[in-house]
């Protein structure tokens, strides 16, 4: 049954093409019979007429205004060679139909003006019995069929613009999702850059103060100025580090911003945070576990962001009874991070879409900040309502 929707749905003029021929068949055998019967018209009349009423069938869906042309000159041979009503009329029922629903708007009102005029034709034409009362009433009950017709065809033509309107709302909503999310996706990455700079800077600036200590007591104390390289040696790396993620960073078209370069957060500021969010009424339970050592600096920044963004959403989604619990997790190789609340939330959307103080963007930007350093990320509703993200961020690293 599904194959033969789809070959129809297909093969649109197959079908008129076979309905034109049954129809051909059936209004030769009855216009014939009913010619001979009358005897007032000739049966080489009728075939002709037939044809091009099939035609009309037959490239309905191709040509529809040409087709409706077509059928009202044969409405008008009929009814001067007084070629009486047959099968075939059956057609100017259906281009009626079809010219409403896919013709054009002149050719729609065309249609509902021949549709309601045919049948009053072709009553004052061939079938007055001599009372006015009755073929009046004739004439409109065979009119109703032609203006149905031509409603339905035209409901179908509103609903299919409808639906097309509605499809190309959505594709174009679509786009501007992407695009919003292209245009996210850039400026935390912009920011990412600039904070990346900050640390850079830091560690290098170490190493020039480190630097000139060395060179200072180099003679007078050299166990001091031995120190002083190692540090040298490891803020370089750790520089370098962090250096490859700025590498992988596009930082283009920003505008630097007065007081945007300040020193960064690290994890140890996750308990001010944690300690604003109560004060502001949003009851929070904060644990540490493991031993805290000291993190890479783009770890603990990244760390500290992920930790306000999900405090800024319980905020703002939670509702007014909602608590939140944020978990610090040492493992040996990594930084874990668990963030829950138990509000009642809101679509993951506005997560993806939302920012922390219209500089961050949800879920994005923690995606981004948690690439960067090779971490993994995960996010979603809560068993039992509220949210849930967890992330695990790697202490090597990332060449």
């Amino acid at each position: 049954m599904q194959r033969l929707y789809d070959f129809l749905r297909r093969h649109p003029t197959g079908v008129d093409s076979f309905w034109a021929a049954f129809l051909f068949g059936i209004s030769l055998l009855s216009g014939t019979a009913s010619s001979a019967e009358r005897g007032n018209e000739a049966p080489a009349l009728i075939v002709p007429i037939t044809l091009l009423l099939c035609l009309v069938i037959a490239l309905r869906r191709r040509m529809p205004e040409k087709m409706l042309l077509l059928s009202v000159g044969i409405g008008v041979t009929q009814l001067l060679l007084n070629v009486q009503t047959m099968a075939a009329d059956f057609a100017m029922l259906v281009i009626v139909y079809t010219v409403a629903a896919t013709g054009a708007r002149w050719a729609s009102r065309l249609a509902l003006a021949v549709g309601l005029c045919a049948a009053p034709m072709a009553q004052m034409r061939w079938q007055l019995d001599g009372s006015a009362l009755g073929n009046a009433a004739k004439a409109i009950f065979l009119t109703v069929p032609f203006a149905l017709a031509w409603v339905l065809g035209d409901s179908i033509r509103t609903r299919r613009a409808y639906f097309a309107q509605l499809e190309e709302r959505a594709s174009r909503l679509e786009k501007e999702r992407e695009a919003q999310a292209k245009v996210a996706v850039a400026a935390e990455r912009a920011r990412i850059a600039r904070e990346l700079h900050d640390v850079v800077a830091h560690n290098v600036s170490v190493m020039v103060v480190q630097a000139d200590g060395a060179a200072y007591v180099l003679d007078a104390a050299p166990d001091q100025a031995k120190k002083a390289l190692e540090t040298i040696s490891s803020t370089g790396r750790q520089a370098l580090a962090e250096m490859r993620r700025l590498l992988g960073v596009l930082r283009t078209g920003e505008h630097q911003e007065v007081g945007e370069y300040v020193p960064q957060p690290d994890v140890e500021q996750i308990d001010d945070l944690v300690e604003q969010c109560r004060t502001s009424g949003l009851p929070v339970d904060f644990k540490v576990e493991g031993t805290p050592r000291p993190l890479p600096s783009g770890v603990e920044l990244t760390a500290y962001r992920i930790v306000q963004e999900a405090l800024t959403n319980t905020r703002k989604h939670g509702g007014p009874n909602a608590g939140a619990s944020v978990r610090l997790v040492y493992f040996d190789d990594g930084l874990g991070l668990l963030v829950e609340d138990d509000g009642k939330g809101a679509p993951h959307e506005l997560y993806e879409e939302g920012g922390t103080d219209g500089q961050g963007h949800g879920l994005i930007g923690m995606r981004e900040r948690v690439g960067m350093v090779g971490g993994t990320l995960d996010a979603g509703p809560r068993p039992g309502g509220g949210f849930r993200i967890s992330a695990l961020l790697p202490l090597k690293p990332v060449h």
